[in-house]
């Protein structure tokens, strides 16, 4: 915790400055990022919010809001340097769906809730540890680069560090995703994030994007998701299931849509996997997502009203209700 000490004086509105260590700075974008997916309940009180549905779709709406530069700290000249926040909002809100699907929840209730916890946790702890990279940038980009190689759940201050204790899969998640160190994937991010904030052409800030995305991306599914859920026998058991036969014919179909719904009759507003995906496997994964991001980044750049207008719908479920 940062304490400043100061003398009382007669001087009206009289302040003396607070300057707060990384660790402050990384605890209070932490609680950020926990309030966006909790209820309050009282002053300085919340309830995080139960359904693993509105989690994601309050998370959807989360990155709608970075690409939108509609959260503190936005720059609406700058829109467009978080790139990846505009894929992560419909990848979230496919997680909802996913949610949402009888197939899923027919699983929970006769079978087993393995896969149904999986996406929870996988989207919760990949939540938390994107949106505060974000988060800090926007609010605080005079020192995110001195303080990016400190962020360390276990060095926040000792209140929030007692919160993340208390959150869901914690104590399961935060090896296995090394506390929400940084990454080379997050530093090279963060610097093409920097450079199209400068860049003068066209053409150099696409490239920029194009690389922030695939930068991201691949520490999404790398550093976090593949560790956290994939590399669980249980969790990857039940997602090689989907594919035996006579199974696959009852899975939900595995596609991104680029739209608010989770449904579209457009075929070029969705990205179908291969048939030869493994969703198991990282490279099989990153191959599909890689085809996702080329379909979405044409989108972007063919239909940006129409994408953007999908982007807004979802920016607003950021106080939806639980279930």
């Amino acid at each position: 915790m940062t304490v400043v000490e100061a003398k009382t004086n007669e001087k009206e509105q009289s302040c003396v400055d607070a300057v707060c260590d990384c660790n402050t700075m990384w605890s209070i974008v932490q609680q950020m990022a926990t309030a966006r997916l909790s209820d309050q309940t009282g002053s300085f009180k919340g309830r995080l919010i139960k359904s693993y549905a509105v989690r994601a779709r309050r998370i959807a709406g989360t990155y709608a809001r970075f690409y939108l530069e509609m959260e503190s700290g936005g720059r609406p000249d700058k829109k467009g340097r978080f790139y990846w926040m505009a894929l992560g909002a419909f990848a979230s809100k496919t997680v909802a769906c996913t949610l949402e699907a009888w197939q899923v929840r027919a699983q929970a209730f006769w079978i087993s809730e393995k896969t149904k916890n999986g996406l929870g946790m996988g989207n919760f702890w990949l939540y938390c540890d994107i949106s505060g990279w974000h988060w800090y940038y926007s609010l605080y980009s005079s020192s995110f680069t001195q303080c990016l190689s400190s962020r360390n759940t276990k060095s926040y201050v000792p209140a929030v560090k007692a919160q993340v204790a208390k959150l869901p899969w914690s104590q399961e998640a935060l090896p296995k995703i090394k506390y929400l160190k940084v990454s080379t994937e997050i530093q090279a991010a963060f610097r093409k994030v920097k450079e199209y904030e400068s860049a003068d052409t066209r053409k150099a800030k696409e490239n920029l994007q194009m690389g922030h995305l695939l930068d991201v991306a691949n520490h999404e599914q790398g550093v976090i998701l593949q560790p956290l859920i994939y590399d669980d026998e249980d969790f990857s058991f039940w997602v090689k299931a989907q594919r035996f036969p006579g199974v696959s014919s009852i899975s939900p179909d595995l596609e991104l849509v680029f739209s608010h719904a989770c449904n579209t009759e457009e075929s070029d507003h969705k990205s179908l996997a291969p048939s030869e995906t493994k969703l198991e496997s990282f490279s099989s994964r990153m191959a599909w997502i890689k085809s996702a991001a080329g379909q979405f980044d044409k989108l972007m750049r063919k239909k940006q009203p129409y994408m953007e207008a999908q982007l807004l719908t979802m920016a607003g479920w950021v106080n939806l209700p639980d279930q």
